[in-house]
C-alpha cells in the first residue's frame, strides 16, 4: 500500500526528462540532436527546468528516450522511494533469510565457458588437419 503525504503533489516533468535521460546515459547534446535543428544543449537544459512540458515535445522526447509518455508525466521520486523502502526492509531480501541464495556457482559458469572455448579450438585444429591432409 502506498502512502503519500501530499496526494495532489505536482509532478516536475522537466526533472523527469532529465532523470530518464541520465539513467539512459544520454547527453543533453545528443537529445538536442535527435530533436532536430531547432534544439541545442542550452535549450534542453531549459526544458529540463520546466515543471510542465508541452504535450508534443513530451511525446517526441519520450519516443527518443524509448519510454512511455506516461512515465515522464507521472514519475514521482518520493513515491518510488516509498515503494522501495517498503519493499526492502531488514531481512526482506532472499526469502526473508537476510542472506542471498545464489542459484548457480559463478566458478561453474566460468569452467563451462572455458570448456566450450576449448571444444571450439579442438574443432578448429581438426578442420586444419583435414585441410592440410587434402592439400598433400
Amino acid at each position: 500500500m502506498i502512502h503519500t503525504d501530499m496526494p495532489n503533489k505536482k509532478i516536475h516533468q522537466g526533472r523527469n526528462i532529465k532523470r530518464f535521460r541520465e539513467m539512459l546515459g544520454i547527453k543533453q547534446d545528443a537529445l538536442a540532436y535527435e530533436l532536430g535543428e531547432d534544439w541545442n544543449q542550452k535549450k534542453i537544459s531549459l526544458l529540463e527546468q520546466k515543471e510542465s512540458v508541452e504535450k508534443d515535445i513530451l511525446e517526441q522526447v519520450a519516443k527518443i528516450l524509448k519510454v512511455p509518455t506516461e512515465a515522464i508525466e507521472n514519475f514521482d521520486e518520493d513515491s518510488a522511494i516509498n515503494i522501495i523502502s517498503n519493499t526492502f526492509q531488514e531481512g526482506s531480501v532472499a526469502n526473508n533469510s537476510g542472506s542471498l541464495n545464489y542459484t548457480f556457482n559463478p566458478l561453474d559458469k566460468v569452467m563451462e565457458l572455458f570448456e566450450r572455448l576449448l571444444a571450439s579450438e579442438r574443432e578448429k585444429v581438426e578442420l586444419m588437419k583435414e585441410i592440410l591432409s587434402k592439400i598433400k
